[in-house]
């Protein structure tokens, strides 16, 4: 590990040629993965990545250069290499006394470390999640399961004095289970994870995460075909957040609305939701998946109310794009790896719990569609456009749940959509995930309580449809 001088002269070498801000990312991160398919142990894939990134901006301009020699000369000459991508700029304002500022979040508590779990104990959990599932119904034709960790030390220093040591781990466990009977295929899924140990398995345990994707393939099976159509979308709670976080997270990162492509630009202050509905995002929610103390350019992470009561008030920056307001970053510059440059990004997204009973809000239901998993989707962020499909819905008649459907997508408009709740539970369900923007992924969590929307339109089949009743 260099000592602070080598990173100062790194630095030095950056801005050589001018520039407003120079920062060095260094990164070691340790992964494991072991996946199961064909009831066998299909591969298991441990290794050691290494490397830099160095980042020079001089206004609208920003120069990456990275590299896996770690030695004083490697870094240095990669920090030329961006140095020429600036040259002829002018200089801007250095502080090279590193220090490190605070972190509002101390350092999650992780009893069992996964690094030190033998890979026989691991291999073992994949292989109990995968007899679980087949052993759920005779109808499970395919399984696959997929364990990984990821243990990820990083080193953040920048040319306004910051210097940031922080050490990162991340555990998931995910299973895919494919049913099948009278030629009709169905498939359920289910992921758990966060920033945790290996403690974690054993609360969410390795069987029991597996017999619900199993139990989900099943159930759609006998599912009925959706009906289509306008109507009431009640979204539980166990669903998680993928609505907020596609049809409204990704608008409401700042380069998306600098650059004109959100459906949220210059909306600073206007009602975009329903009063019921506030959103934030919150790095710091601990043991999440999304969770971080420092973000990737070394700002320490804080809560970040996006929507409050309906109200739009803030959107997530990095430094390049708070830089461009005259603001501060509010510790959203993620990025993979030190392959690439900081981008603002979504941690944990979510929209708050309200105080209703999430029974109630079913009961109050005359006819409409509940929705207790989401399955992927597009989401158009320049006018807010979006299309999901269901992963497990059911019918709502006269305020009870009758029967599960397959086939259902929901299609809307974010803002539009955030207008229209009308009712939000008291409950709160998490699902994680892996978000891409500009060829990256970064691991995220979202959230919701259980909420009402007034109307949506329902995709379903011909076979399903039937006049819908208002509420």
């Amino acid at each position: 590990m260099l000592k602070r001088a080598d990173w100062v002269a790194v630095l030095q070498k950056a801005l050589a040629r001018g520039g407003d801000f120079a920062d060095i990312f260094f990164e070691e991160k340790e992964t494991t993965i072991i996946t199961c398919e064909d009831n066998r142990i299909e591969r298991i894939n441990t290794g050691i990545d290494c490397g830099a990134g160095i980042r020079v901006i001089s206004g609208e301009t920003t120069a990456y250069a990275y590299t896996n020699d770690l030695s004083q000369s490697g870094l240095e000459q990669a920090a030329q290499v961006a140095a020429k991508g600036v040259a002829g700029a002018q200089p801007g304002t250095y502080v090279f006394d590193l220090t490190t500022p605070s972190a509002r979040v101390p350092a999650p508590v992780i009893k069992e470390l996964p690094e030190q779990i033998p890979v026989e104990n691991k291999v073992e959990a994949v292989l109990a999640a995968n007899t679980a599932a087949r052993q759920a119904d005779e109808r499970i034709r395919q399984v696959s399961v997929t364990y990984g960790d990821v243990k990820q030390k990083v080193v953040i220093a920048s040319s306004e004095g910051q210097l940031v040591e922080d050490e990162r781990r991340r555990l998931r466990f995910v299973v895919n289970a494919i049913a099948a009977a009278d030629g009709v295929i169905q498939t359920g899924y289910n992921a758990v994870g966060g920033v945790v140990g290996w403690e974690f398995l054993q609360e969410e345990q390795p069987a029991a995460v597996a017999q619900d994707a199993a139990r989900r393939a099943v159930l759609m099976l006998g599912a009925k075909p959706a009906p289509a159509g306008r109507m009431p979308v009640v979204m539980a709670g166990e669903a998680g957040g993928t609505m907020v976080h596609e049809a409204c997270g990704h608008g409401l990162e700042a380069d998306l609305v600098q650059k004109q492509l959100s459906v949220y630009q210059g909306k600073l202050g206007q009602e975009v939701a329903s009063p019921l509905v506030t959103v934030a995002d919150d790095a710091t929610l601990a043991g999440k998946y999304g969770f971080y103390r420092y973000d990737d350019e070394g700002t320490p992470a804080q809560p970040v109310t996006l929507i409050e009561n309906g109200v739009l008030v803030d959107y997530l920056y990095d430094r390049h794009t708070a830089g461009k307001e005259g603001r501060k970053s509010n510790g959203h510059g993620r990025r993979e790896s030190y392959h690439y440059k900081p981008i603002p990004r979504m941690a944990n997204t979510y929209i708050a719990p309200g105080k209703e009973d999430p029974e109630d809000i079913i009961r109050d239901v005359k006819y409409g569609l509940l929705v207790k998993k989401m399955g992927g989707g597009q989401v158009n962020t320049t006018n807010g456009d979006f299309v999901f499909d269901v992963a497990e819905g059911y019918l709502i008649e006269d305020g009870e749940i009758r029967y599960p459907v397959r086939g259902a997508t929901l299609t809307g408009n974010g803002p539009r959509a955030l207008q229209q709740v009308q009712r939000v539970g008291k409950d709160w369900g998490f699902a994680i995930g892996t978000c891409g923007k500009d060829g990256q992924g970064v691991p995220v969590s979202d959230a919701q309580p259980t909420i009402l929307l007034e109307e949506l339109v329902v995709g379903g089949t011909a076979t399903g449809e039937k006049k819908i009743r208002r509420l």
